[in-house]
Parts: structure tokens; C-alpha cells; sequence
């Protein structure tokens, strides 16, 4: 698979509007709504990317609706901690569809259905199930401390934590698929069916035998839950789990997310052989066209995803397309 996309040569901005805030900004579903659908027209959807829009309230969403204070930034959201006390707070701390930014969140993604009717595709939001979530709840770096100290009030929550969640999931899939939607997320890929993208980026500061322990059969349970998964492995202190996700039978793509500054393909190339000897699909981010052809000299075409990015025009698209057309790859269908 190919996804291009780059804006339109007339590509128009949006009318602004001042905010007094970040808050009243990301708040303003009508303003957001009406603006995302705007941006989404001036897109060119080349190859097989999907226009898939999600109603982004931030990436800790499911810890606010369980009780986290919430903090707006410019460009993403935060939140504080709300369990203190694991026998007091822990109970407490329950993902709630009433809360005032749950509701906020099926607002917003009534208002981008009406937008997007044969325009484009409402995805699912950026969830952050599992241990972000419970990091979230508890802070990371106390969350860290917890697995020693705690380690059977963490798996506790856990298990609990995704009793909440799926049901949350299964409402938003039922209701896009009502609407005629295929189902995506932030990752632009479809399913008629059911697709996310496991992740754990709190795993970057645990050992494989406490990642193993406490965080596997959660990801397992999310594997089994979608009919499509796509794990978003994120950043070089992550890669000592990826045997353990390897070996994750339901497991089916990996997203590998080197971090700003290491997005170089060259240095990674050992890492994609192993996602892709392993039997698992895999996207990959390149930059360049010299970047795209190190990828077809090293890896098979068969269940690769090549997403392009910074792509300036149409004639740049079409440069990348007639490279892949031409074959090459180490192993083609």
C-alpha cells in the first residue's frame, strides 16, 4: 500500500476566529468542525490514502471522562493525576460516557458526520487504552513505583479499565458503521469491519519481564478485540518489547515512530526486517526518494504500508508512484 497526500495548489485557509483561550478553542465543536472540514477540501487524497478525520479531543480523553483534570495546549491536552490513594480513589476513577467531555466528544463527532457526507471519513479518536491510561490516572513515574509496590491493585485496574473501555469502542464502531462509515482512526487505514492501534508508550520506562507481566494480556485482549490492529511502537526506548509484541499471535501491522530527529530510514532497516521476518505487516515513513529506494533494495512489498510525507505537489506524487510502479522490492506479490 501507497499513501500520498499533499494540499492543494489552491488550497484556501479557513476563516479565523480569536479564542480567549486554548480551552475555548478545543471546545468550540462547531468552529472545529466546520474548520476540519474545510482543511480536509483542500487535501489531495493520492494512492491509497484514506481522508479520514477523528474528532480529536486530545489523547488522555478516556482518563478525563475517569476523573483527571484536563489542560488544553496549543496543539494537544494533558492531564493531572486522580488517584492518590489506591483504595480510596481507585473505585472512583471509572470512565464515564456522561461526563461533560464525553458528551463533548459524541457532540463533536455528530457535528463531523454532518460535515462529512461524501466528503470524507469520521474516524475514531485517539483512545489511549491500557497502561497510558493508567499512567494518566496515577502518573507515570509513580505508576513505575506502583508495579513494585502495588502490583496487584495495577493489574486490578487494568483489568477493570478495559471493562469500561471496550464498551465505549463498541459504541462509536456501531454507530459509523450506522452512518455508512468504514472504521479508522488516526492512522488512515480502513475497515469495513473494526480497526485500532494498541500502544503503550509508559513501556519505555519498564523492563520486558514487568512489560510481559503486566501489560501483555491487555494488549492481547485489544488484539482480539479489533478484527484489524495496528501496534504504535513509539521511539528507541520502546524496541526492547518488540520481540514480546512479535510474538503476539493476534498482533497483525506495527507502526514503528522512531522520534524527532532518528526518522532517518537508514538507521532502521535491521528493525523493519525483524517486524517483517516475523510475519507482521509494517508501516514505514519515508522522506526521501533515495529513502524509497533503500526500502524496496531491503524489504518485501507483501504487507508494507509506505506512507509519505512532506509530499509538495502533484508531480512529486507521481515521482514516488512511478518508482514503486517499477518493482524492485526484495520480495513483490
Amino acid at each position: 500500500m501507497v499513501c500520498i497526500g499533499y494540499r492543494k495548489p489552491d488550497a484556501t485557509p479557513f476563516e479565523p476566529k480569536d479564542f480567549a483561550t486554548h480551552k475555548d478553542y478545543w471546545l468550540d465543536i462547531e468552529y472545529r468542525a466546520k474548520e476540519a472540514a474545510h482543511n480536509m477540501s483542500n487535501n489531495v487524497y493520492a494512492a491509497e490514502l484514506m481522508p479520514v478525520l477523528i474528532p480529536n479531543l486530545g489523547p488522555e480523553i478516556l482518563s478525563a471522562m475517569a476523573g483527571c483534570p484536563y489542560h488544553f495546549g496549543e496543539t494537544t491536552t494533558w492531564t493531572d493525576p486522580c488517584i492518590f490513594n489506591w483504595e480510596t480513589d481507585a473505585p472512583k476513577a471509572v470512565m464515564d460516557m456522561n461526563h461533560p467531555l464525553g458528551k463533548k466528544l459524541e457532540d463533536y463527532t455528530r457535528l463531523l458526520l454532518a460535515e462529512a457526507k461524501g466528503k470524507f471519513i469520521v474516524g475514531l479518536t485517539d483512545f489511549h487504552p491500557g497502561g497510558d491510561h493508567l499512567a494518566a490516572l496515577r502518573d507515570p513515574q509513580v505508576l513505575a513505583l506502583d508495579l513494585l509496590d502495588y502490583p496487584e491493585e495495577v493489574k486490578a485496574k487494568l483489568a477493570s479499565s478495559y471493562k469500561e473501555y471496550f464498551p465505549i469502542y463498541d459504541f462509536y464502531v456501531d454507530w459509523l458503521k450506522r452512518e455508512g462509515n468504514p472504521i479508522a482512526s488516526w492512522i488512515s487505514l480502513t475497515s469495513e469491519e473494526s480497526m485500532y492501534i494498541p500502544s503503550n508508550d509508559f513501556s519505555c520506562m519498564i523492563s520486558p519481564d514487568m512489560f510481559e507481566e503486566f501489560f501483555l494480556p491487555g494488549l492481547i485482549q485489544e488484539c482480539r478485540h479489533y478484527k484489524h490492529n495496528i501496534y504504535h511502537l513509539d521511539g528507541p526506548d520502546a524496541l526492547m518489547h518488540l520481540d514480546t509484541l512479535l510474538g503476539i499471535k493476534e498482533l497483525q501491522a506495527i507502526q514503528w515512530v522512531p522520534g524527532a530527529g532518528r526518522e532517518e530510514v537508514s538507521e532502521w532497516i535491521d528493525v523493519y526486517k525483524r517486524i517483517q521476518a516475523a510475519g507482521k505487516s509494517l508501516i514505514v515513513y519515508p522522506k526521501r526518494l533515495d529513502e524509497l529506494l533503500l526500502i524496496k533494495e531491503h524489504l518485501s512489498s507483501r504487507g508494507l504500508c509506505i506512507h509519505m510525507l512532506g509530499v509538495k505537489n502533484g508531480d512529486e506524487a507521481a515521482d514516488i508512484m512511478k518508482i514503486i510502479e517499477n518493482g524492485g522490492f526484495k520480495h513483490e506479490f
